[in-house]
């Protein structure tokens, strides 16, 4: 993940100086102030990729940084993307024609002027209304053998709830009252319930705790519980709340004469692909539905290798930002997951990856709302 950070540092780099030399022609002080503005998101960057890594700042400047720091994020990705539109347009402009006219060549160049602004105008929209358009997505899972009992059982799944400064308390009571009418047999949760060190892990728990189902909740954890160092904490307040956590262990439940296996294990890091679900064969109950809990679907091939039935995860937020361009889905998930949000099948086994609820780094959504999933298992 580092590796990435940094590749986007450069192209943030590369993005804000090309911006600010193009602004100095036109009026100097708007390029200096910018060139303010740019240097300030680019530090808070930064050391927002130190504190990945390990770095640890005081609790008062920690959160300052996390709040700064997803602010600069904004302003980074919109003018990275303002300027790669403002590159083309001038790009396309001087390779016209001989022919074409100036005043059309003008016109171009102004059109990638005007372009820079969309981004911003976008990336509003998707703070301001995207980022809580919270909408129930409800599925009908095909599941080859699928015992007769378990036929039309309902699971609600949750993930990524990133309870912090950009998913208030009041936002979350709003998407936990949306569950109150689809009684669903059992709920899973599949991590991220916070951001960063500091934010309200025992609140979000809390208000998970108030979902009704008639099995009950259980979850697993998500690299955001371990970058804050607070899965033993998290496990421990699902629990006293009612919440099975599952770390590296299974727990089975009886719906008639049908059995379910539920395994659970934490985040499995992406740098030890080598490692993924390690052991988690040893969990698999012969002749029940085996569901595995996993924050990252990259674990997915995996999981089916080893027996699972069903994996469970979230991770992507179903890349949080997309556009669709000549009916394909961009977004920067992609470049890292073939397995970015809705149903997957290899052989006879499935995935399902929702989009989640809240947002990290860019506090905003565009193309992909924040998702309440009501999952309803089908006999294939």
């Amino acid at each position: 993940m580092w590796a990435r950070d940094i590749a986007m540092l450069v192209v943030f780099i590369v993005a804000e100086l090309g911006i600010w030399r193009a602004l100095r022609p036109w009026r100097r002080w708007v390029a200096d102030v910018f060139g303010i503005l740019a240097m300030a998101a680019l530090l808070a960057y930064f050391l927002g990729i130190l504190w990945m890594l390990g770095a640890r700042f005081g609790p008062a400047y920690g959160r300052f940084l996390a709040v700064a720091d997803d602010i600069g994020q904004i302003l980074l990705f919109t003018t990275a993307v303002g300027y790669g539109i403002y590159v083309v347009c001038r790009l396309a402009s001087r390779r016209l024609p001989k022919a074409v006219s100036e005043e059309r060549r003008q016109l171009l160049r102004t059109a990638g002027t005007f372009a820079v602004a969309s981004p911003v105008a976008a990336m509003t929209y998707g703070i301001l209304v995207g980022r809580t358009d919270f909408s129930i997505r409800e599925v009908d899972m095909r599941i080859p053998g699928l015992h007769p009992d378990l036929e039309g059982l309902r699971i609600l799944h949750l993930s990524d709830i990133h309870r912090g400064e950009f998913l208030s308390a009041r936002e979350l009571e709003r998407v936990v009252d949306m569950t109150m009418g689809l009684k669903p047999h059992l709920a899973m949760m599949t991590g991220d319930l916070i951001s960063k060190p500091g934010d309200p892990m025992e609140e979000c728990v809390r208000q998970l705790a108030r979902v009704k189902s008639d099995a009950g909740m259980f979850g697993c954890l998500g690299n955001h519980e371990l970058y804050s160092k607070i899965e033993a904490a998290a496990k421990r307040e699902a629990a006293r709340r009612g919440i099975s956590i599952l770390r590296a262990e299974s727990r089975q439940l009886r719906f008639g004469n049908a059995v379910m296996n539920i395994g659970g294990v934490d985040y499995q890091r992406s740098s030890a692909k080598e490692n993924y679900l390690k052991g988690a064969e040893k969990l698999i109950l012969p002749g029940a539905l085996n569901v595995m809990l996993s924050h990252n679907p990259d674990t997915f091939p995996k999981s089916a290798e080893q027996g699972w039935d069903l994996t469970l995860s979230g991770h992507t937020h179903g890349g949080q930002v997309t556009f669709e361009i000549v009916e394909q889905t961009v977004n920067i998930a992609r470049c890292f997951t073939p397995y970015v949000a809705g149903e997957y099948r290899l052989g006879n086994k499935s995935c399902y990856v929702t989009r989640g609820i809240g947002t990290v780094g860019i506090p905003a959504r565009l193309g992909v709302p924040p998702e309440i999933t009501l999952l309803r298992l089908r006999k294939a």
